[in-house]
């Protein structure tokens, strides 16, 4: 059963108000607060992504998309819990990173079987995550471990997004197609905000944190959306 618009608009609703206090509440390093909140923020996007995959086809893509948002709000959970359990913080970091990893590569692997220019877009998303990693490198100080890290990561989330916008580019009528690419996008660049705010060599910026969350919720919401608008059979 199809969700309704007003059921839609108040989960998402509900979710940006979760967003908003989480973000409120962790720059008053409140952290057991904020990890209650950032939890129940992604639970909302969750929510939005269950709705719609009882009604999203093919069913198997729509699944993973959905496991997708499952590991983004596990990783939510553990980048947060690493302020609260401070003598773990960094393997709970790398942890939460490592879902949120794993839940782009399953992003990825979703968009591959809808896209009919492929090759063009791992080219074009392997130039562009080369070119972004070399500039993020450039101008970050971090340890040998993150770095690494950051390959992978930052390699799966930009040729996620470029796959995605090569299907917006050769499917223009898909609405669906619209609502992910631009939800990758934003997912990116709350990604490379993130990245200089936390390793840029100065302290982190309240804006730039503000900045990332956002950016990064918007992004998980409009790809939960995306299923709603998944009809191809």
């Amino acid at each position: 059963m199809q969700m309704s618009l007003f059921t839609i608009i108040g989960i998402a609703f509900c979710g940006i108000c979760f967003q908003t206090y989480f973000i409120y509440i962790e720059h008053k390093e409140e952290y057991v607060q904020a990890v209650i909140f950032k939890g129940l923020a992604s639970l909302m996007f969750i929510l939005l992504g269950w709705g719609g995959l009882q009604v999203a086809e093919p069913h198997s893509i729509a699944k993973l998309v959905f496991t997708g948002l499952v590991l983004g709000g596990v990783g939510d959970v553990l980048l947060n819990l690493r302020f609260v359990f401070k003598e773990a913080g960094q393997k709970i970091f790398l942890v939460g990173i490592l879902a949120f990893l794993l839940g782009h590569v399953i992003y990825l692997i979703a968009l591959v079987p809808l896209s009919t220019s492929l090759l063009w877009s791992v080219i074009a998303g392997a130039l562009a995550a080369a070119g972004i990693l070399v500039w993020i490198f450039k101008n970050i100080t971090a340890k040998k471990v993150f770095k690494i890290f950051g390959i992978f990561y930052i390699g799966a989330v930009v040729l996620m997004t470029a796959v995605a916008i090569g299907n917006v580019i050769t499917a223009p009528h898909m609405t669906a197609y619209w609502v992910y690419a631009i939800g990758a996008v934003l997912f990116t660049a709350s990604d490379i905000i993130l990245i200089f705010n936390t390793f840029g060599g100065k302290d982190p910026k309240f804006s730039m944190r503000i900045g990332n969350l956002s950016l990064y919720y918007a992004g998980q919401l409009l790809i939960a959306l995306s299923l709603q608008f998944l009809h191809l059979n």
